[in-house]
C-alpha cells in the first residue's frame, strides 16, 4: 500500500449560511473523516469539493487548513486540474508550496483536447512540480477520456503515480492495468466500482460514500487483501443503496446532507448547483436512517 493509503475522500468544502468557505469547519471534517471514518489522505477541491466554483485564493487557503489540520499524520492530495494547462500548472506549483503531498488533476474539460493535447497537458503539469501526480479521468464531466495507450505513455513520467477512473468502463480499467507498470496506482472514482476495481488489481478508491461509510469501505478492502471475497462482496451490497442516493442529485447536494443528518452541518452548494428537492432529502434520509439502524 502507498503512502496514500486505500481510501481517499473526495472532501466536500463546508460553507457557511452566506455560501462562504467555512475553514474552521474544512479542518473539522477533514480531522472527523480521519479519525472517525478511516479515510486514508483528504481529497480537497476536487469535482466533490466544488472546486468549479471556489477561486484560486480559495483553494489555496483550503490546501493550508487541511494541511495544518492532518498535521502530518495523513496525506493532502490537492485538485489543481482545469481546462488551462497554465492556469493548473500556477495552481499545482502553489499547492506544492503549501505542502500538498499530491496533485489531483482532472481532464481538460470544455474545449476537448485529442490524446495528443491530453498527453502533453498531463506532462506539462507534472514536470511543473516535484510531489506526485494522480490523473483523474471523467469522461462524463469533461467530454474527453484518457485512452489506454494515452496512460501506458504517461504511466512512464516519474513523477505521475497513478489515475482516479470515474468513467464506469471496466474495460477501460482493465486495459489501463495491463498497459502500465505494477507500481502505477489505479483508484476507483465510483463508489459502486470500488470492490470490482480492487479484484481487477486497483490500488483502492477515492471515495465520495466515504463521508458516510468510511468504516465499512475500508473493511472490504482489508478482506478483499485478505482473499476473503464473500465476506468483502456481503459489505459491498450492503452499501449500494447508499451510494445510489449519495448521487440522487447534483453532486455534492445529497453528501452535504447526509452529513447533517450525521451531526455535522456542511452548509449549502454554490449556484449552478441547488439544494435538494422535499422529495429528494426523503429519500436520503430514508437510507440514512437504514444504514444508522443496521
Amino acid at each position: 500500500m502507498s503512502i496514500f493509503g486505500n481510501l481517499m475522500t473526495a472532501m466536500v468544502t463546508p460553507f457557511d449560511k452566506d455560501l462562504k468557505v467555512d475553514y474552521n469547519k474544512v479542518q473539522e471534517l477533514a480531522v472527523l473523516l480521519v479519525e472517525k471514518n478511516k479515510t486514508t489522505s483528504i481529497v480537497a477541491c476536487g469535482t466533490t469539493g466544488e472546486s468549479p466554483t471556489l477561486t484560486k485564493d480559495e483553494k489555496i487557503n483550503i490546501f493550508k487548513s487541511v494541511k495544518e489540520a492532518l498535521k502530518g499524520n495523513n496525506c493532502l492530495v490537492a485538485g489543481t486540474g482545469s481546462f488551462s494547462t497554465q492556469e493548473s500548472i500556477d495552481l499545482s506549483i502553489k499547492a506544492e508550496e503549501v505542502g500538498a503531498d499530491a496533485l489531483l488533476v482532472v481532464n481538460p474539460y470544455y474545449n476537448k483536447p485529442d490524446q495528443r493535447g491530453l498527453f502533453e497537458h498531463f506532462k506539462s503539469i507534472a514536470q511543473s512540480v516535484s510531489i506526485p501526480v494522480i490523473l483523474y479521468n471523467h469522461p462524463g464531466r469533461t467530454g474527453v477520456c484518457i485512452e489506454p495507450e494515452t496512460i501506458e505513455k504517461l504511466s512512464e513520467i516519474k513523477n505521475i503515480m497513478g489515475v482516479k477512473d470515474s468513467s464506469g468502463n471496466l474495460g477501460l480499467v482493465e486495459q489501463y492495468k495491463l498497459r502500465t507498470h505494477d507500481n502505477f496506482k489505479i483508484y476507483s472514482g465510483d463508489d459502486p466500482l470500488n470492490f470490482v476495481v480492487q479484484c481487477l488489481g486497483g490500488s483502492g478508491a477515492i471515495s465520495v460514500a466515504s463521508h458516510v461509510a468510511g468504516l465499512e469501505i475500508s473493511k472490504m478492502f482489508e478482506l478483499l487483501e485478505q482473499n476473503k471475497i464473500e465476506e468483502a462482496r456481503k459489505i459491498h451490497y450492503s452499501l449500494i443503496d447508499l451510494f445510489k442516493v449519495l448521487f440522487i442529485a447534483p453532486s455534492p447536494a445529497p453528501t452535504k446532507y447526509a452529513l447533517s443528518l450525521l451531526g455535522f452541518d456542511a452548509g449549502g452548494v454554490r449556484l449552478p448547483l441547488m439544494e435538494m428537492t422535499e422529495e429528494h432529502k426523503n429519500k436520503v434520509k430514508k437510507i440514512i436512517n437504514t444504514y444508522l439502524n443496521k
